[in-house]
């Protein structure tokens, strides 16, 4: 789920980023009062919203009837979570490439989309991965919210554990390390990741 999470999120996150970006005060007001609404609200609240009400809003829209199962809800909130808080992230990172390059790139006659995709973004992806990594992080824990839900995630398991054995320390610090091993491993391939963007920079 948490992966799923990351792709979507991310994906909208770009697209977020790029509507605050625009010139186009309809797009960019209306995005960045979106996004700011969603960043106040707990998670929690979100995850709520999305499994209870997110069917009934297909529903009317469709005319049929739509059922949401925990995964897809859990999947959709936290989906909408990330893309506001990465939005952000993106933004403060394209705006932190320096213009000049850009302009060198157009000058040698790059297309608006070479300019983005061999100068732009790979930039900016150096300047967004510290904070992506702590998003990924927080999105990694915040997984756990989607138990409530009746989703047989690791909470969840860990949970059912307890209430058979009567164990629930045992069974909780388990479920705790096992939170912690993926963290380490996310650590280190977000260090590799970062050393692999910052290829070519001079340390200052």
């Amino acid at each position: 789920m948490a992966f799923t999470t990351l792709f979507f999120g991310l994906a909208f996150g770009l697209l977020g980023a790029a509507a605050k970006l625009s010139k186009a005060a309809w797009l960019r007001v209306p995005v960045m009062t979106v996004t700011s609404l969603l960043r106040g609200v707990p998670e929690f609240v979100i995850l709520l919203i999305c499994y209870f009400e997110l069917g009934n809003i297909l529903q009317g829209l469709t005319g049929g009837r739509v059922s949401i199962d925990p995964f897809t809800g859990g999947v959709v909130a936290l989906s909408i979570v990330l893309a506001a808080y990465s939005s952000e992230t993106f933004r403060g990172a394209f705006l932190s490439v320096p213009p000049g390059q850009l302009e060198a790139a157009r000058a040698f006659g790059m297309q608006p989309q070479q300019v983005f995709f061999r100068i732009h973004l790979p930039q900016a992806m150096r300047f967004a991965l510290p904070s992506l990594s702590n998003l990924w992080q927080n999105l990694l824990k915040d997984s756990a919210l989607v138990s409530v839900l009746g989703l047989e995630e690791l909470m969840q398991k860990a949970s059912i554990a307890a209430q058979v054995t009567k164990q629930p320390f045992v069974y909780f610090l388990a479920a705790a390390f096992i939170y912690l091993i993926f963290l380490a491993i996310s650590n280190v391939v977000f260090a590799r990741l970062e050393r692999r963007a910052a290829r070519g920079v001079a340390a200052s």
